[in-house]
């Protein structure tokens, strides 16, 4: 990891989408209800972290997802646009935290805090794919 990444702090990235039939509650198994799931709305939130570290990272890196402290505060309905922020905040070492919300047309949905961790993506992978040969 080098010192670019220094520059993505307070610069937030954003990520898109529609609240479709497959990102309702109902549908993941995270409720009854036909609103946006909360699993979803968690992805978009990563989704947006990864843009706004991304463009700093050296080649062969990535983030992984390491905490994530959120609060889903208004339900969303089918066929609304769903938009996610990221904004990092820190850096601790190769640990990366932002300040995350989301929102619709009608006002907020989310917001709270996420922890990235950079990783060389190879590696990273390699060991997960030990982990599972090992079990």
């Amino acid at each position: 990891m080098n010192d670019m990444i220094n520059h993505a702090v307070g610069k937030p990235a954003q990520a898109q989408t529609t609240v479709t039939a497959e990102k309702l509650a109902v549908a993941v198994g995270s409720g009854s209800l036909r609103v946006y799931a909360t699993p979803m709305l968690t992805a978009l939130m990563e989704a947006a972290a990864c843009q706004a570290a991304a463009p700093y990272l050296e080649e062969g890196e990535t983030t992984v997802g390491t905490a994530l402290d959120i609060c889903h505060t208004a339900a969303t309905p089918e066929g609304m646009e769903v938009t996610a922020s990221a904004e990092l905040t820190e850096i601790n070492g190769r640990e990366l935290t932002f300040r995350v919300r989301a929102w619709d047309s009608a006002g907020e949905i989310g917001h709270g805090t996420h922890k990235r961790f950079v990783v060389n993506s190879g590696r990273f992978q390699e060991k997960a794919e030990k982990r599972g040969k090992d079990a």
